[in-house]
């Protein structure tokens, strides 16, 4: 009898095995591999004899002005994107979580914003391509309105290119972040809200000392899985222009610049590499900081 309830103690084992499995082949070996192949000197010619070349990738990577441009590129894309996508998702979150309000349709307002998520990258970038092309829609409705005295290229102008860029960023992922804050908002007990009441609060100083503070988890949840997905950005920016981040390099990102030394004459897969640790590190590091900075602080 205890035989049996000791094999049947690990039938959870089983069940969570393959999560750990396909962990370990498609998310820790990739990681490590990642490593390893930045310390060499490898490219698609030489993938057999490649040669350990310690941190000279790294070094040349951080003398490289292109690198870096593409490093600001990303925080600035990233921040422009995610400083309203959080302001508008808390703010919504209010309304739509406001008894006083009384607001109708939640759920349809909720569906509707969530909707953008559905789209593939690649449907949002090909949509707003042709929106903005030379002979698209808007130029057509500018010229015809007279707003414009001739069609311009917008997607050659450097800051209409991030404007857009930054615009589908924040369309696409508000919605979820809004439905993520309210569900933050729905947990919080409303007799902490009734207490507040009773003692003649203002709706502005529940905000700030029930609302904020309670949400703190969910809040730094979304900010730290939002920087991660922005330091990945690629597939928004790669298809919006020819694929290199144009105009004058304006919308490169670190994922467009480590497909553009993988895809090179050469291959450059050791260089490639090389910028997915870097952008690995940086994240970690700026992930750290928004644990520390958003800690629970004993009083």
């Amino acid at each position: 009898m205890s035989a049996f309830r000791l094999k049947k103690e690990h039938y959870g084992y089983l069940f969570i095995a393959p999560f750990f499995i396909a962990f370990l082949i498609f998310g820790l070996y990739p990681l490590y591999n990642t490593f390893a192949l930045s310390f060499t000197d490898m490219t698609m010619m030489n993938s057999s004899s490649a040669k350990f070349i310690g941190l000279k990738n790294f070094t040349r990577l951080f003398a490289d002005d292109v690198f870096m441009k593409a490093v600001r590129n990303t925080w600035l894309l990233w921040t422009l994107n995610f400083i309203p996508q959080i302001g508008v998702a808390v703010l919504l979150s209010v309304w739509f979580t406001n008894i006083r309000l009384k607001i109708k349709g939640v759920g349809i307002w909720r569906a509707l914003f969530f909707l953008p998520n559905l789209l593939m990258p690649a449907v949002v970038a090909s949509l707003f391509y042709a929106l903005f092309s030379f002979y698209g829609p808007v130029n057509q409705f500018m010229v015809r309105a007279g707003f414009l005295p001739q069609a311009i290229h917008y997607l050659q102008d450097a800051a209409i290119a991030r404007g857009l860029v930054i615009f589908i960023q924040w369309w696409t992922w508000f919605g979820q972040t809004v439905i993520i804050v309210m569900a933050g908002m729905t947990a919080i007990p409303v007799t902490l809200y009734e207490a507040a009441m009773v003692d003649g609060a203002t709706a502005s100083q529940m905000f700030n000392r029930i609302t904020l503070p309670l949400l703190k988890p969910i809040l730094i949840y979304i900010f730290v899985t939002s920087l991660v997905g922005g330091m990945q950005m690629f597939d928004i920016p790669f298809l919006l222009t020819d694929g290199r981040g144009s105009p004058s390099s304006s919308i490169m990102t670190n994922n467009i610049l480590m497909y553009m030394k993988f895809a090179s004459a050469k291959g450059h897969i050791g260089a490639a590499s090389s910028v997915g640790v870097a952008v690995f590190i940086m994240t970690c590091v700026c992930a750290l900081a928004i644990f520390y900075f958003m800690r629970e602080r004993d009083k």
